[in-house]
């Protein structure tokens, strides 16, 4: 934690998390503006489907590798240098995809976007640390949940508008507004979060003993597993939701916005108790309780498709209870790993996230298309996924059980195993 915290930030905690949240925001308003509008693309551009998909393929790539990255460059050069870059060149891939006339183009822009638009999200998550003590640390990550939640819920009624009443360019021409914005904001109100004594040399022997230390870490590895990997248990609906909403629950494209209104509720409802727990309930203790909302709904809702037939007053219930869970645990196991390696915390966010998206790539690309065509098998394959992270936090606790505890139980020495 930077010592001149104090100093740095005055205003309200709230404002600093908002500013946060509109950081991340920048990825899912990336992706899910530009879906409804896949069609009229395709048409105006003479693309096949195959192309428009790499369009997608492209920018997840991008965000993927790029997010490698991001942390290690802010570890060295500081926070908000990287976050001011990132946004910039965000706006500048936007606006050439507003500009593409082709296929190519569009893509190649979409690959630019994807390289930089995580900046903001792996740099916030190290400012909130470098900011807070680890009680007011989940507090703020709660609330950059919550309102990071509203963003996925959002961007496709925008996009879909815009499509409509102003044609596809309008979609890129907003995002470059967004871009604008967000780096007028942050260059007024973003302060360096990084104090200058925890500052990493900016070499390559340096950046490769970082990667080596984190990578070769069993706890680090295992704790970015059952954060990132659980949330794909959710994700793997909202990718099949063409599938898993208009053929098997049988909905209009306009009746959809009750699955993301659901599941954005359970993830703001699951991130707001677990700020309200912070410092009341130990961190192990709260993770447990996250994955035992996950199992027991994820158990359920295999028994219920296979035992009636799906209907949409009651299968969209356990993915939005399953969104309470996933957001009950997963700002405490973010926090933890963070907290492993102190002054490589930039890194250890590019890590985690790079776990994670590259998870959410791979559902994407494989399972998803495997599953959607039954509601027995997307159940099973959520439930798969949950259970990833759940072997992978009960391996942590039993090897690592001074991980979580509360600063009381931390009194009482544990002899374990280290990484």
């Amino acid at each position: 934690m930077n010592p001149e915290a104090g100093q740095i930030w005055t205003a309200p905690r709230w404002a600093l998390a908002l500013l946060l949240a509109l950081l991340g925001m920048l990825g899912p308003f990336s992706i899910d503006t530009y879906i409804p509008a896949f069609s009229g693309i395709a048409r105006a551009l003479e693309a096949t489907p195959v192309q428009m998909q790499q369009t997608l393929s492209a920018y997840l790539f991008g965000f993927a590798f790029m997010n490698l990255f991001h942390g290690a460059l802010a570890d060295s050069f500081g926070r908000r240098p990287v976050v001011l870059w990132g946004i910039a060149v965000f706006t500048l891939a936007s606006m050439g995809c507003a500009l593409s006339e082709s296929i190519a183009s569009l893509v190649f822009f979409r690959a630019v976007q994807g390289l930089c638009s995580g900046a903001g999200w792996v740099v916030s998550r190290a400012v909130i640390r470098d900011m807070f003590p680890p009680e007011q640390a989940q507090k703020v990550m709660s609330q950059v949940t919550i309102y990071f939640g509203v963003a996925p819920a959002i961007a496709p009624v925008i996009g879909g508008w815009l499509f409509v009443h102003a044609g596809w360019h309008s979609i890129f021409w907003f995002l470059t507004g967004i871009g604008v914005l967000l780096w007028t904001a942050n260059w007024r109100l973003l302060p360096e979060t990084l104090h200058a004594t925890h500052r990493q040399p900016f070499n390559v022997r340096n950046l490769m003993r970082g990667y080596w230390q984190l990578g070769a870490s069993p706890r680090f590895l295992l704790l970015a597993l059952a954060s990132g990997i659980p949330f794909n248990g959710m994700f793997l609906y909202v990718l099949s939701a063409p599938a898993f909403l208009g053929e098997h629950l049988g909905l209009a494209p306009t009746q959809f916005f009750w699955f993301f209104l659901l599941t954005i509720s359970g993830i703001m409802g699951g991130s707001y108790l677990s700020g309200r727990l912070a410092g009341r309930v130990a961190p192990k203790q709260q993770i447990r309780y996250g994955f035992t909302v996950m199992v027991l709904v994820s158990l359920l809702n295999v028994a219920a498709n296979f035992l009636f037939t799906p209907r949409a007053g009651w299968a969209l219930i356990p993915i939005a209870a399953f969104s309470f869970g996933w957001a009950l645990m997963v700002p405490v196991v973010t926090l933890l790993v963070l907290d492993l390696h102190p002054e490589r915390r930039g890194m250890a966010s590019s890590l985690q996230a790079f776990i994670g998206s590259a998870a959410n790539g791979f559902v994407a690309g494989a399972v998803a298309p495997l599953v959607m065509g039954s509601t027995r098998e997307l159940a099973l394959a959520s439930l798969g996924m949950m259970s990833i992270g759940l072997v992978a936090w009960l391996v942590v606790k039993k090897r690592w059980p001074e991980t979580g505890r509360s600063p009381t139980e931390a009194a009482t020495p544990v002899v374990s195993s280290r990484a």
